[in-house]
């Protein structure tokens, strides 16, 4: 009995995560090479190719967030109204075929009650469900309660 809940567990995460990637759409990117970013300060880069300011990622980003502070105890009932200063901080292509190409970005985000945030994510090509698609992992300053992504999201800046 004690397996077929396991089962039944997965079933249910794997239905949760499908429909999850159903209305959210998936998520792919053109190919970027390293020529297509500008270095404009130490660490700093343009993202010339818009994977940072894709609308399918930010929208994403917006998704999930709201999902986050509805379902987080004691965090502000905000939703995100829109990014401002969009920009990748880090690029690390793919070099082997096993490898994950991603990017590190950074934005400004405008919540619904007048306050600004910052906000760093990071986009996995072809990560996605399924692997269709890409991942986006993303933290909010002042609302990773768990501490996730480490103190002041650390992890993905």
């Amino acid at each position: 009995m004690k397996r077929f809940g396991q089962f039944s567990h997965m079933l249910a995460s794997a239905a949760l995560a499908l429909s999850t990637v159903l209305s959210v759409g998936g998520l792919s990117s053109t190919p970027v090479q390293a020529a297509d970013f500008l270095m404009t300060a130490p660490d700093t880069y343009v993202d010339n190719s818009g994977i940072c300011g894709d609308q399918r990622v930010l929208k994403t980003i917006v998704s999930r967030f709201s999902y986050q502070v509805t379902h987080v105890p004691n965090l502000p009932m905000v939703e995100i109204s829109s990014f401002s200063d969009i920009y990748q901080k880090r690029f690390e292509p793919a070099q082997r075929s096993s490898e994950i190409t991603r990017h590190y970005c950074g934005a400004t985000a405008m919540l619904s009650d007048g306050e600004q945030r910052r906000v760093w994510y990071l986009i996995e090509e072809g990560q996605g469900f399924a692997s269709i698609g890409d991942n986006v992992e993303f933290c909010v300053s002042g609302f990773d309660r768990w501490n996730v992504y480490d103190s002041g999201c650390r992890v993905l800046r």
